[in-house]
């Protein structure tokens, strides 16, 4: 059995405005080194030994930038899952952890 790590990055910029927006939340910006957050966590997640490419979680409008970030980090995902409508973290974690069982 393998890890299967989970990357949620659906969040939609309010809490952190003005920085952070709608089109651009959080997630994608540096705000804790020279790598936005995303990468910084997509980095750790590489550097785990024995753990399978992550899903990402995001939602459909942020998907190109979740898609150019992680490329940058190098990191190649098992799987983007797309949001239809923004539920919190429960439904996300529920839907990669059914995605995650059919990969396993």
């Amino acid at each position: 059995m393998s890890v299967h790590p989970v990357i949620l990055c659906g969040g939609n910029g309010t809490r952190l405005w003005p920085m952070s927006r709608g089109g651009y939340p959080k997630q994608f910006l540096k705000l804790t080194g020279d790598k936005p957050l995303l990468q910084q966590t997509a980095l750790r997640v590489n550097a785990i030994a024995s753990t399978a490419a992550p899903i990402v979680v995001t939602n459909n409008e942020q998907r190109f930038i979740a898609a150019e970030q992680l490329r940058e980090a190098g990191t190649v995902p098992s799987s983007i899952v797309l949001e239809p409508v923004g539920r919190n973290t429960a439904p996300a974690i529920a839907a990669a952890a059914l995605l995650a069982s059919r990969i396993a």
